[in-house]
């Protein structure tokens, strides 16, 4: 078979999208008498059936289902090398990271002091994120590696470096009934209100739809919501918030994350420098099991 065209790719795409080729048409700019012609020929080559399509409606067929997940990723795929591209040629080189706040145990700082002395380092930009976009923003090109967290976040399409393991913990207004309790488990957290995470589907969460961190630690303070979160978010509580360790929620794995067969030798020497700053921590305070730090040492 000849290899496809991104063109075809984004034809197919907008019809699979619309479900309508009129609709699909417009989107594109285009006629839709040579759309419809462009799809079966697509469709000629392929070998398979891509669209159900009568009079009345356009309906995918199961390989369409799957040509248009995987001809997602193929569009984003060439975004993405486009965006590597343009930033690798720019005057100053920068090596973007891409994280969620108080998400790095309290490993960055010393990570970027340590890479600094590298003889491959180049500057590193810092680019803050709401709520499961660090591996989005890695597949869009904008950014080079990101802290990501399993199992919460999809590693799929990376190459990995893990980091530390921590526990969870119960983040709780101090006025919560919860609040003095030593430990807690998960069926404690019963009838609670939990916060609903943008872009993370959740049927059982009521509480508000927060988008990032910040904005998550100010509606515990308000008594909104409560939230289960790493156990190194202790460090950065707010003075009238605790934390409780969850000691039957499954660990949380931090681990940097790259596009595979990245050639980069300033990312690899960022990913070496992290490696190391992560196996000293682990030699000295264990993030395995959650401390109640935050009740002795509040931070406003």
């Amino acid at each position: 078979m000849e290899r496809l065209e991104t063109r075809e790719l984004a034809y197919f795409i907008a019809v699979a999208e619309e479900l309508h080729f009129g609709r699909a048409a417009a989107r594109l700019g285009i006629a839709q008498p040579p759309l419809s012609r462009a799809i079966k020929q697509l469709e000629h080559r392929l070998g398979v059936t891509l669209l159900d399509r009568d009079s009345r409606r356009v309906l995918l067929t199961e390989a369409g289902e799957v040509f248009l997940h995987e001809g997602r990723k193929a569009m984003d795929a060439v975004a993405a090398s486009a965006r590597r591209a343009q930033r690798a040629g720019q005057p100053v080189r920068r090596l973007v990271l891409v994280m969620k706040p108080i998400s790095d145990g309290g490993l960055l700082g010393d990570i970027l002091s340590r890479y600094e002395q590298e003889a491959e380092a180049i500057p590193v930009e810092v680019l803050l994120c709401g709520v499961a976009e660090q591996a989005v923003w890695l597949r869009e090109g904008r950014a080079d590696v990101g802290l990501l967290h399993a199992p919460h976040d999809d590693f799929s399409g990376f190459d990995v470096e893990e980091l530390f393991v921590e526990g969870q913990v119960v983040v709780l207004p101090r006025t919560h009934r919860l609040a003095d309790r030593e430990t807690l488990h998960l069926a404690d957290l019963e009838g609670e209100t939990l916060p609903r995470l943008r872009g993370q589907d959740d049927t059982t969460a009521t509480g508000p739809v927060v988008q990032d961190s910040t904005q998550l630690l100010q509606m515990i303070a308000l008594e909104r919501t409560i939230a289960v979160l790493p156990a190194s978010a202790s460090h950065y509580l707010r003075r009238e918030l605790v934390c409780v360790p969850l000691v039957d929620a499954a660990p949380i794995t931090a681990a940097l994350a790259w596009p595979e067969r990245s050639t980069s030798r300033a990312l690899a020497a960022f990913v070496r420098v992290a490696a190391e700053i992560a196996e000293k921590h682990r030699h000295g305070t264990s993030m395995d099991t959650p401390v109640r730090s935050a009740r002795a040492t509040p931070q406003s």
